[in-house]
């Protein structure tokens, strides 16, 4: 048996749930009033789920059906599974540049899990700059963390064709700029 293993008083989220004060009695009624019943967090450890799922990042479109799979997984393990959502960074929609925000994800992703009665978190992202800005907010932590990645963006579909998202547009890029110069009257290609 593990001997740094916690037992359920000894967790972080029982300051919370646990306290016999008018505190800890507002925070089981509230709890409540989400529709739980108070055994399905009472004892348990609580797992955030840190979620960047966004309608504007495609990179992670699927996170939102992930997000609930996790769930199942930690009721199933016998946790309290809680959803918070965290800053989305898709490349292509963020301007200037996604690199502007990840400290500022890094910031928020510590802030949420600082300030909920968490004992650990699934962090769900993908990106080059979510990636990172989820892990440092939750090493910063120091509670226990697992990152679950998105994986690849799915591609697109443009005339029948299956097209990746980034090496095609770099390979089609040049043909199209050259059909939609002023040349052409963008003749030869329809607007992506």
């Amino acid at each position: 048996m593990n001997k740094d293993r916690r037992t359920i008083d000894q967790l972080r989220s029982q300051r919370w749930y646990d306290s016999p004060d008018m505190r800890g009695f507002a925070h089981r009624q509230r709890t409540q009033q989400m529709g739980l019943r108070r055994e399905e967090f009472m004892s348990k450890p609580v797992v955030g789920i840190l979620n960047t799922w966004s309608d504007m990042s495609p990179c992670h479109a699927h996170l939102r059906d992930r997000a609930e799979a996790v769930k199942r997984a930690v009721w199933a393990a016998g946790g309290f599974p809680v959803e918070l959502p965290a800053m989305s960074l898709g490349e292509v929609m963020v301007k200037p540049t996604t690199m502007l925000y990840r400290n500022f994800l890094a910031m928020e992703a510590e802030e949420l899990l600082r300030s909920h009665p968490l004992d650990g978190v699934v962090l769900l992202g993908g990106c080059d700059k979510t990636t990172p800005g989820l892990l440092m907010g939750a090493i910063s932590m120091d509670i226990p963390a697992i990152f679950c990645p998105a994986g690849p963006m799915l591609n697109g579909k443009w005339k029948g064709k299956t097209l990746g998202a980034g090496t095609h547009t770099r390979k089609y890029w040049m043909s199209f700029a050259a059909a939609i110069s002023p040349r052409t009257n963008g003749s030869t290609w329809s607007r992506a």
